[in-house]
């Protein structure tokens, strides 16, 4: 998981060279792809099938989405302007096992509000990984992750989480960023040996999405607010947590 984790990271790179004003999103879709076609890696979003019926499967090796959309965004022709945050999503699977990580980008200068909202998504994601080391249920670190968003007035998105990941890009458990009844019934134990695709997505408005019907892919914030997607593969040693995919982001 670690080889693979690592041409995940080496994809990240490729996108926050290309993340500028003027770019189309589909280049830097296709330089990922080529990326990964030199390592015969297999991306692991590309083809991936949609719940709803009579959709095509998702066409790219990225998710590419733009300040109000959240996740699951098509590359495509449209081009990125200055001020806009623009997350990237991307996996793959090497000799067996699968890596997947996303990370929110500036495009030129941003806004002081979403200046904030990054900043705090990313502590949010960071909170959890230092929670794993110190927690025995996963609840409690999820009840940290949504109290760092909540009191920087950020809704945290409850319909779409993290997820167990090994020889498959999704295998149980389910990963919440958020503690409800059902989140508590559900609970699982952080154990060494268990490894997680933990991904928070914070809105700067509420927490409410809903899936564009003109693609049936494209989450969006209800609101229009901008949202910020930021996920590590982790995996919980007897030394504690690690990050298999360090590197992403910086």
């Amino acid at each position: 998981m670690r080889e693979a984790c690592g041409l995940v990271v080496e994809a990240h790179r490729i996108v926050r060279k290309m993340v500028a004003p003027g770019v189309p999103t589909i280049e830097i879709d296709r330089a990922v792809e080529r990326m990964f076609a030199e390592h015969e890696a297999t991306p692991l979003f590309k083809g991936y099938p949609c719940s709803v019926a009579g959709t095509a499967a998702f066409p790219a090796v990225t998710c590419i989405s733009i300040d109000a959309e959240v996740v699951h965004g098509i590359p495509s022709e449209r081009i990125l302007q200055e001020g806009e945050i623009v997350s990237v999503d991307t996996g793959c699977r090497l000799n067996g096992w699968c890596g997947d990580s996303a990370w929110t980008y500036a495009v030129g200068e941003i806004s002081p509000e979403k200046q904030k909202l990054m900043s705090v998504g990313q502590e949010v994601l960071a909170t959890a990984i230092r929670e794993m080391a110190v927690h025995e249920k996963w609840s409690d670190v999820a009840a940290s992750m949504a109290a760092v968003a909540n009191e920087a007035g950020f809704g945290v998105v409850e319909d779409f989480v993290g997820h167990g990941i090994g020889r498959e890009m999704h295998e149980d458990p389910q990963v919440p960023n958020y503690v409800n009844e059902e989140v508590l019934k559900k609970d699982f134990r952080i154990e060494t040996g268990l490894v997680l695709a933990i991904e928070p997505m914070v809105n700067a408005g509420g927490k409410q999405v809903h899936v564009l019907g003109s693609d049936s892919w494209t989450v969006e914030t209800d609101d229009g607010q901008p949202s910020v997607h930021f996920e590590h593969t982790v995996a919980m040693t007897a030394d504690g947590p690690e990050i298999l995919t360090a590197g992403v982001g910086e």
